[in-house]
């Protein structure tokens, strides 16, 4: 069973997009007049919030701009993931994509597994003022959800909408020795991204013919057979990804004649 290397890179390209998201959150300060005299685009980077907590308690002053963790800036992480069961499918669809190098075989793969993947986003100021401007740029798309679309399997064409819930929001204003020294405002969000997670692909052949024999016995030993019926592409030089239909050919062994039903594949 685990003996088949897969990578998907499902989780991958969902933690990118979420991070896509809070990517070009900005910062500006305005003079007595409102106008614009500085604006910064908020860093993102991947990582607990401990580190980033700990990066600020070894940093002197905020004000220093030889150091990297000015603030303010921001930080995600992946907080859990659980099976949601309320989300399962039947296991037995399949997703199919005829191969582009080869007409005669097809990739395939089965129903995907739902997840849900939590994120935890943290926004740290120095000010109170640019933690507004920052949640202030974020909040009202979660309605309580944000969707995004991934290209979860690209050799199968397979996209998917991904929906991103707003759980929570937590506030905290921490001090560390005086007013001057350090302050640190931070906002923590907490997110949940509903996704499926999908399993190793397979190849197999196009299948081109169908053939059922129908018996008037049960008998296994004394059977006799009483028609043959064969389904097959019109034209039968049709592409699997082609507009085609149906022939069916009846092929009766009592009275020994043959007919055939030319059909559209809508029908």
């Amino acid at each position: 069973m685990f003996n088949q290397y897969f990578y998907n890179q499902g989780m991958r390209k969902l933690t990118v997009a979420f991070g896509t998201i809070f990517n070009n959150v900005q910062v500006k300060k305005t003079d007595s007049s409102g106008n614009v005299i500085k604006s910064d685009k908020v860093p993102l980077a991947y990582g607990p919030k401990e580190k980033f907590l700990v990066r600020l308690d070894q940093q002197s002053s905020l004000d220093n701009r030889e150091f990297a963790i000015v603030l303010p800036r921001m930080s995600f992480e992946i907080s859990g993931i659980s099976y949601d069961s309320t989300r399962k499918l039947t296991r037995i669809q399949k997703f199919k994509k005829v191969k582009t190098d080869s007409n005669s075989e097809m990739d395939y793969n089965y129903t995907p597994v739902p997840y849900n993947i939590d994120y935890q986003l943290n926004i740290f100021t120095a000010t109170a003022e640019s933690g507004l401007q920052i949640t202030e740029q974020i909040l009202p798309f979660f309605q309580p959800d944000y969707t995004v679309t991934l290209n979860v399997l690209p050799e199968l064409e397979i996209k998917r909408d991904v929906p991103i819930i707003l759980n929570n929001l937590s506030y905290e204003d921490s001090y560390s020795g005086d007013f001057t020294t350090r302050r640190a405002v931070i906002y923590t969000l907490n997110f949940t991204a509903k996704t499926y997670l999908y399993g190793p692909s397979y190849t197999k052949k196009v299948i081109r013919e169908v053939q059922t024999d129908q018996y008037t016995d049960t008998d296994i030993t004394n059977k006799a057979r009483e028609t043959r019926i064969t389904i097959t592409p019109d034209p039968t030089s049709s592409d699997p990804d082609d507009d085609f239909g149906f022939t069916t050919t009846i092929q009766s062994f009592s009275d020994g004649k043959t007919y055939n039903n030319n059909r559209d594949s809508d029908e």
